[in-house]
């Protein structure tokens, strides 16, 4: 998934020509470590608005029966024009994901505004199977073994044992790529 914040937008003026600063969030929307390391996500966001653009990637993991459809649930959002709202709804609500499954998404769709109709017939049909393969492929190929993990200026940052201290770390890279940039 290639979406970026709502503040992520480009603001007319001298800012706008200056490219955002990449941060790749390796996410599992069935991980309560993910869920958590949304309040640095949002920090981030806020401190950066449009010269950070954060990206979910995907990375389902194994031990989660209902990571692999939730990844492709948050496509269909992506494509519906709510990526990262329906990503934070679906972390806020892991456990109800545990039990409810593919209905969940459904159900989260809808709640969202969305076209819950359109979610089920993207879960059925699989139209975003290759994205989430192609996220999971690459995650294994640069070393991602667990979620989150943060990739930012080609440093890989592991949020899986532990979050403490990584939003520090992601600023002190934004904050040098983005004087590079200037």
């Amino acid at each position: 998934m290639n979406d970026s914040s709502p503040t992520s937008a480009a603001a007319p003026g001298p800012a706008a020509a200056r490219p955002a600063v990449v941060l790749d969030v390796w996410c599992e929307l069935q991980c309560p470590d993910c869920r958590g390391a949304l309040d640095d996500l949002r920090a981030l966001r806020e401190r950066y608005g449009d010269r950070l653009e954060p990206r979910l990637r995907h990375f389902p993991l194994e031990k989660h029966k209902h990571a692999f459809a939730a990844a492709q649930a948050a496509e269909e959002a992506l494509e519906q024009g709510q990526g990262w709202p329906y990503v934070e709804a679906v972390l806020a609500r892991v456990e109800e994901l545990d039990r409810g499954g593919e209905p969940f998404l459904v159900e989260v769709a809808g709640e969202l505004g969305l076209d819950a109709e359109e979610f089920d017939t993207a879960l059925i049909d699989g139209r975003h199977i290759l994205i989430v393969d192609a996220d999971q492929a690459e995650g294994k190929a640069i070393g991602i073994t667990g979620t989150p993990t943060y990739v930012i200026g080609g440093e890989r940052l592991d949020g899986g044992k532990s979050q403490d201290g990584l939003r520090e770390r992601i600023e002190e890279i934004a904050d040098r790529l983005l004087a590079e940039q200037a």
